[in-house]
C-alpha cells in the first residue's frame, strides 16, 4: 500500500507542477503582449495607411471601309460595332491605425469607336456606307471604404 500511496503523491505533485508552469506561461504572455505591440500602444511617431484600388475596363474599335465600283455597291462598305461591358466586382477597403489614412478607389469603364466609310459608285448605293455602333456599360459593383485613425 505504501508504494501505491507514493505513486499517487508523485502524480499529484507532477500535476501541480504542470498546472503552475502553464499559469506562469499565460501570466508572462499577458504581461509581455503590450510590449510586443509597442508601435501602436506606445507610439512616439504617427503612422498612416495608404491604399489604391481600381477596377478598369476599356474597349476600342476602329473600322474603315472603302468601296469603289463602276456598277452597283448595294449594301456594301457598312461598319457594325457592338460593345458591352459588365462589371459586378466590388472594391472594399478597411484601414485602421494611428495617423493619417489615405484611400483611392475607382471603378472605371471606357469605350470608343471610330468608324469611317467611303463609297464611290457608278450605280446603285442603297444600304451602303453605313456605320452602326452599339455600346453599353453595366456596373453593379460598389466601392466601400472604412477608415479609423
Amino acid at each position: 500500500m505504501n508504494k501505491t500511496k507514493n505513486i499517487h503523491n508523485k502524480n499529484k505533485n507532477k500535476n501541480k507542477f504542470i498546472f503552475a508552469s502553464i499559469a506562469i506561461v499565460i501570466a508572462l504572455a499577458l504581461i509581455a503582449s503590450p510590449l510586443v505591440v509597442m508601435d501602436d500602444a506606445l507610439a512616439i511617431h504617427k503612422k498612416g495607411n495608404k491604399a489604391k484600388q481600381s477596377i478598369e475596363q476599356s474597349q476600342s474599335s476602329n473600322q474603315n471601309g472603302l468601296c469603289v465600283s463602276g456598277i452597283s455597291t448595294f449594301f456594301s462598305c457598312n461598319n457594325a460595332n457592338f460593345q458591352h461591358q459588365f462589371n459586378s466586382g466590388n472594391n472594399a477597403l478597411a484601414q485602421s491605425g494611428q495617423g493619417e489614412n489615405s484611400a483611392e478607389q475607382s471603378i472605371s469603364q471606357s469605350q470608343s469607336s471610330n468608324q469611317g466609310s467611303v463609297v464611290v459608285s457608278g450605280g446603285n448605293t442603297i444600304g451602303s456606307g453605313n456605320n452602326y455602333n452599339s455600346q453599353s456599360q453595366t456596373n453593379t459593383g460598389s466601392n466601400a471604404a472604412a477608415q479609423q485613425g
